[in-house]
């Protein structure tokens, strides 16, 4: 009505073309603020896309860019899987509940989807798959290896953790098998199945993010924390754990010549004692003589 009344009330004064701008825009913006919330869960959950609506008819539910690919339907009689992963149950159609269940929801299923009732459009949801979120500690010099996880295109967001780290913001961007990066990044950063960024320090520590450019989606969260190369210190040389740094072949040697001084000092001193018995047999005849 809102439409019809604009239209009447400029029509008069404008062209058919703007009327029908007018009424676009009125529609989609009506669209917009009126949307459902998305539907969001965690890697590999299942998950339920809602509505209720009444149907005596055909309900389908497709993937929004591929209208004629129909993945579950219900009527009167059934309800069918027409693709894998995806159902509708038929007790739950006849009262109303029309919602579509994902057996397995993974980043490949991320998206719009709609439903229908011959061919009269119900509902339209959007699914969406939380971040994940990964806690990573290498060491200097080693290599950040971050999963892109999707084949969508994605940028590389990075956020400093302290304040002696490289400047925040994004860092790269990946289009399938092509990568742009910044100047400080270029030399580092490579790609093959995951994203590789090559010699890492302590200042690289902090908060990686790969988005999805598209969508605007955060797909994984990196939490980085990079060492230094000597474990406890930069220089392990200096490991006060001495006890540890000690060779084997050291230890031994020092046993084995602890254990033949023992050996030499019983063997002084047995002779010592035989020695002195010796000379108290030799003295006693003289004396028994005086």
């Amino acid at each position: 009505m809102v439409c019809v009344c604009v239209c009447r009330s400029v029509m008069q004064s404008c062209s058919s073309a703007l009327c029908i701008l007018i009424l676009l825009i009125i529609t989609f913006t009506t669209v917009s603020v009126s949307a459902d919330p998305p539907v969001k869960v965690n890697l590999h959950d299942s998950a339920t896309l809602p509505c209720s609506e009444r149907c005596s008819g055909l309900v389908r539910w497709t993937v929004f860019t591929k209208p004629t690919d129909t993945l579950a339907e219900c009527d009167q009689t059934s309800c069918r899987s027409v693709k894998e992963g995806y159902q509708m149950i038929h007790d739950q159609y006849l009262k109303g509940n029309l919602s579509l269940t994902i057996t397995e929801a993974d980043f490949t299923k991320r998206g719009w989807y709609t439903s229908d009732c011959d061919d009269k459009d119900l509902c339209d949801v959007r699914l969406q798959i939380e971040p994940l979120s990964t806690a990573v500690q290498i060491k200097s010099g080693d290599s950040l290896v971050l999963k892109l996880d999707i084949s969508d295109p994605v940028e590389v967001i990075y956020n400093s953790t302290g304040t002696v780290g490289p400047s925040s913001g994004q860092i790269c961007t990946v289009d399938r098998h092509s990568t742009w990066c910044k100047d400080e990044y270029t030399q580092r950063a490579s790609l093959t199945s995951v994203f590789e960024l090559r010699n890492v320090t302590p200042s690289d520590s902090g908060v990686y993010t790969v988005m999805d450019k598209r969508n605007e989606e955060v797909i994984h969260i990196y939490t980085v924390t990079v060492g230094s190369a000597g474990g406890r210190g930069d220089h392990p040389d200096l490991d006060t754990d001495i006890g540890a740094a000690v060779p084997v072949s050291v230890t031994v040697l020092t046993l084995s010549v602890l254990g033949v001084t023992l050996i030499v000092f019983v063997a002084v001193i047995v002779m010592s004692v035989v020695a002195n018995k010796r000379q108290r047999r030799e003295k006693r005849p003289s004396q028994d003589e005086g």
